[in-house]
């Protein structure tokens, strides 16, 4: 009996590059990779359903999730994750030295049901107290107008949310119409003007160990989904998945660590991931529920508290029973 073909959309990561290019296999599954920028992915996927299988959001996956009928059905890889300590840019000259320095400023962002955004403003709201609510907060695409939500809103009434469809956030930052923006990509405000646009917490790296150290939590900024008409069909394509993407996964870390020759133009890079290991344990990278509990726990709360998810879901309710036993001999 043949495989089954699968067409699965996903970022050139050295650690899914093994899956997509067949060195290992998801048992029974034939893939067709599909690269693409990530932004493309997330565009096409949510808006045509394209492909089998996809990168995807985690924002709009548990968005998608939390109201009537979901069409996808995501499984626990997550392609894409980052600490977002780094992400806060602020104006030099408006005198915000500290987070708490961003209650009653004007604050962009890309879009409300973004990723990144949303553990940045829990990063805000439950590391640093601040009150979102006294925020007066704009959503606009990071370098170019016309961006917009992509998924429905469901806002608590006391936040303010105003979209800027003609301007970017970068052009507001300049104008000085913006305090300070989140945004995972740096705004080319930053890039281009240091001068009068800086990070607020510059030594990202120190606080986002410290974070690690005290939460726990190592935010998820992608996930895989499969297109639900296809999972029904197939269920037993979510744990075959899972092992395969689990098994390149693996094999990227093993490169990483390898001191002999380095698999990444990178100097030291064995060094990092040692220092890594350090840090964060040996499973540097966990896919699955149990390694990711208080991240995923934390992010349902972030996205029910700030109106990107329609009701509060639970970690258990995101992922199908079939990743969430393993056999035991």
């Amino acid at each position: 009996m043949s495989n089954l073909h699968l067409t699965v959309a996903v970022g050139d990561y050295d650690h899914t590059r093994d899956l997509m290019t067949g060195r290992v296999c998801a048992e029974g599954i034939d893939i067709t990779p599909i690269h693409v920028p990530v932004e493309e992915i997330f565009f096409r996927f949510t808006k045509f359903q394209e492909w089998d299988v996809s990168e995807l959001s985690f924002a709009k996956t548990i968005s998608i999730l939390s109201q009537p009928d979901p069409w996808l059905v995501p499984i626990p890889v997550f392609p894409s994750r980052a600490f977002r300590h780094s992400s806060i840019y602020v104006r030099a000259d408006r005198k915000i030295e500290k987070v708490t320095d961003l209650a009653g400023k004007k604050v962009g962002l890309p879009e409300w049901a973004q990723t990144a955004a949303i553990y940045s403003r829990g990063l805000l709201a439950h590391d640093f107290g601040v009150d979102l609510s006294s925020i007066d907060w704009y959503q606009a695409g990071v370098n170019d107008a016309g961006r917009k939500e992509k998924v429905a809103l469901k806002l608590p009434k006391n936040i303010r949310l105003t979209p800027r469809p003609e301007a970017s956030l970068s052009s507001m930052l300049l104008d000085g119409s913006l305090d300070a923006v989140l945004s995972a990509r740096p705004p080319n405000a930053f890039l281009q003007h240091p001068e009068l646009v800086k990070r607020l917490i510059p030594d990202y790296r120190t606080a986002e160990a410290d974070y690690w150290s005290r939460t726990g939590i190592f935010p998820i900024m992608h996930v895989m989904a499969i297109k639900r008409t296809v999972f029904d069909q197939n269920p037993w394509i979510a744990t075959n998945l899972l092992q395969g993407f689990e098994a390149a996964k693996e094999r990227s870390v093993e490169r990483a660590k390898d001191i002999t020759a380095s698999s990444f133009p990178l100097p030291w890079i064995s060094d990092y991931a040692a220092q890594s290991e350090q840090i964060m344990g040996p499973d540097i990278w966990p896919y699955g529920i149990e390694h990711n509990h208080k991240t995923l726990s934390a992010f349902t709360q972030y996205a029910f508290e700030q109106g990107v998810t329609h009701r509060k879901m639970e970690v258990e309710e995101l992922f199908p029973p079939q990743v969430q036993a393993t056999v035991k001999v």
